[in-house]
């Protein structure tokens, strides 16, 4: 049989998840974001549960090959734009939107032969100071951009660096509405933690909102709330099961480095998961996990396959187990993958980006 470790991605999860982003900012339409291939869920495997959304945002052009062989037939965003020129072929092809914000790019837009215009985001620097036209710059991008034939309608966005944080949005919302205050266009500036933090203020839910990881049950606020604050669900647990256990006597150590003695006899499992699946090494002695769905912690260090867990607080748990790393067990209980990145001095973000290739993936 296969390794016993395997990723379920939750369908209903997803569309869960989504609706929570449509009650927070009811008069915005939503970009479903599935750049890094759905955030480590595989496109193909949440399609389904966000097919209700009003477009997807992604990053690369075989991702939005993907989508479109999926059957998608509404908008499609490519959230950094192009990156040369013969992209804008494909961008034609596929009839995809995408992101304007360097000069570089508006270069391309007027060379490229089209006989279809079109739809681009002119993307203002207005903070994050990442990608986009610094604000004294954006108004001669924009009318470069109106002046080309090529390009249909334009609509103006940013990107929020602080929205989850005490920071808020106010400074860069204020720096966007002034520059673009009598601009034409739809606007998207809200990410997950502005759409659940934020999106009262209609100026910020604008025409698109465009949720990321609250799409896929992880709390872009963490620890300040979690995912039951928000009404979240996971939208992909790992699990494994226990592949051996063992009787630790007083003094007893666990694994590479010693870094966990035993103070007392303890009895300890084994479980099918290590840093090669994308487990992060960091999680040292403490990191919560399920077994039968109840909470104990890990024991020692990660290594490459395998890691232990104390069973002192579920003593029925023997070979055969099933472990819950982070997400939903089958009983239903729930370990928030905030919580084992937190561990991990880490974002959920890369825990579910990191989940390896040698993990099989089931949809439910």
């Amino acid at each position: 049989m296969p390794r016993p470790i395997q990723a379920i991605v939750h369908t209903q999860a997803l569309r869960h998840n989504l609706q929570q982003v449509r009650t927070a900012a009811p008069d915005a339409r939503v970009w479903a974001v599935v750049k890094a291939n759905a955030y480590g869920h595989g496109i193909e495997h949440v399609f389904e549960g966000l097919r209700g959304a009003d477009g997807f945002a992604l990053l690369d052009l075989d991702e939005a090959q993907r989508v479109r062989t999926l059957g998608w037939r509404g908008p499609v965003l490519l959230l950094e734009g192009v990156f040369e020129a013969r992209d804008l072929e494909l961008c034609s092809r596929l009839d995809l939107w995408h992101t304007v914000h360097c000069d570089e790019q508006i270069d391309m837009l007027s060379r490229h032969k089209t006989q279809v215009p079109h739809r681009v985001f002119l993307k203002m620097n207005s903070g994050m100071n990442r990608l986009g036209f610094k604000p004294q710059s954006f108004r001669s991008a924009w009318n470069r951009l109106n002046q080309l034939p090529q390009v249909d309608e334009i609509s103006l966005v940013t990107h929020f660096s602080d929205a989850d944080g005490p920071r808020g949005v106010a400074e860069q919302m204020a720096v966007f509405a002034r520059t673009t205050q009598d601009l034409p266009g739809e606007r998207s500036t809200a990410n997950s933690a502005a759409s659940l933090r934020h999106a009262q203020a209609p100026e910020v839910a604008a025409d698109w909102v465009r949720p990321g990881i609250a799409l896929y049950g992880s709390a872009p606020d963490f620890p300040e709330h979690d995912l039951a604050h928000w009404h979240l669900q996971p939208t992909l647990s790992l699990r494994s099961q226990i592949i051996a256990v063992q009787e630790l006597q007083a003094g007893d150590s666990v694994g590479y480095g010693s870094l966990f003695r035993a103070e007392a006899p303890l009895r300890m499992g084994v479980v099918a998961c290590g840093y090669a699946d994308g487990y992060p090494r960091h999680c040292l002695t403490g990191t919560p996990v399920l077994v039968h769905g109840v909470r104990t912690r890990t024991l020692g260090r990660v290594s490459m396959d395998m890691l232990a867990v104390d069973l002192t607080p579920c003593p029925q748990a023997g070979y055969g187990s099933e472990v819950t790393l982070w997400g939903r067990a089958s009983n239903g209980a729930v370990l928030p993958i905030d919580e084992v990145a937190h561990a991990a001095g880490t974002v959920g973000y890369e825990l579910m980006c990191a989940v390896s290739a040698r993990v099989g993936f089931q949809v439910d």
